[in-house]
């Protein structure tokens, strides 16, 4: 068999893909872009994309009958076409979600604890020069007695809130579906959410309800001092409207994703100039710590597997 990964680069060059060895001729190729797909991927096997958009006019022009998508989402594949031709896809779900817990409450917690500020207050010297032991110029609070809000209580946000609440945290939740009905939690509405969370974590997909879901209106309920982070999809908040309230009141924002993704030059998140201090944003790392990605990999191979029977 043919086995052709089109974005390595993607899963990370510490990964091995050596146990794709064991299917048969394993061609790596550490990036695709939209023209060169169709060519790559006309006689093979078995495909392994995580972002190539793979089309029905690719499909159809191939030979290939097993898609294995290394991530959880599946919407750079058509899958009506798929199914309409007799190709197999499969997903891996749920390697991730401690590794996307983790970077919440790194990203929380850098924003809690003024971390940006304090860093670069000793790496400039400032300390050695200040003449006391201390510096306590930024102010900062105690996650303890915080109510934490998340936006999509599935698998990674009831993780977040258990965590949450071993911090000391109140936990509550908004439902994008208007389906969950935990009843572990307290469930509220999105402006009640927005009004009342000091700490607001996104955990939700992008869908027709959460798209564009966070605008200038909710984030202007949003009190003084609270933290809006989003681990869900950039999409769901409104980075234009994001970038303007940043500059207007004391929020704070972290984001592991963006609307476009690389962050193109043309976002308003770079024009983020007089508090850069209030937005951190990391390049879409929350699902990729060594740990999950060795267990996607772990279990691509076993839907391979289990497709050859």
């Amino acid at each position: 068999m043919k086995i052709v990964v089109l974005d390595a680069k993607t899963l990370g060059s510490d990964i091995s893909l050596d146990g794709l060895k064991e299917f048969g001729e394993v061609v790596t190729y550490e990036t695709t872009s939209k023209e060169q797909t169709q060519s790559r991927v006309k006689d093979a096997d078995i495909i392994l994309t995580n972002k190539v958009v793979i089309t029905k006019e690719i499909m159809s022009n191939s030979s290939f009958k097993l898609i294995c998508e290394t991530a959880t989402g599946t919407d750079n594949i058509d899958l009506i076409a798929a199914r309409e031709l007799g190709i197999e896809v499969k997903n891996v779900a749920g390697y991730s979600t401690n590794s996307v817990v983790q970077m919440t409450f790194s990203l929380a917690l850098y924003l809690l604890g003024k971390m940006k500020f304090y860093d670069e207050f000793v790496k400039s010297a400032n300390w050695a020069k200040s003449g006391i032991f201390t510096n306590i110029d930024k102010p900062f609070n105690e996650i303890s007695g915080k109510t934490w809000g998340i936006i999509g209580l599935g698998n990674i946000g009831k993780k977040v809130a258990s965590i949450a609440e071993c911090f000391g945290c109140n936990i509550q939740y908004y439902s994008t579906s208007g389906k969950n009905s935990n009843s572990e939690y307290k469930q509220v509405s999105l402006d009640e959410l927005m009004s009342s969370s000091d700490i607001i974590s996104i955990h939700a997909p992008m869908n027709e309800n959460t798209n564009n879901l966070i605008t200038s209106k909710e984030l202007n309920k949003m009190h003084e001092k609270s933290i809006l982070l989003n681990l869900g999809r950039g999409g769901i908040v409104n980075e234009d409207d994001l970038a303007c309230v940043l500059d207007e009141k004391e929020i704070y924002a972290g984001l592991d994703v963006t609307k476009v993704e690389p962050l193109p030059l043309s976002s308003p998140l770079y024009s983020v100039k007089k508090n850069q201090d209030r937005l951190v944003i990391t390049p879409h790392i929350a699902w990729a710590s060594v740990e999950a990605r060795t267990k996607l990999m772990e279990l691509t191979l076993e839907n391979i597997r289990e497709f050859l029977g």
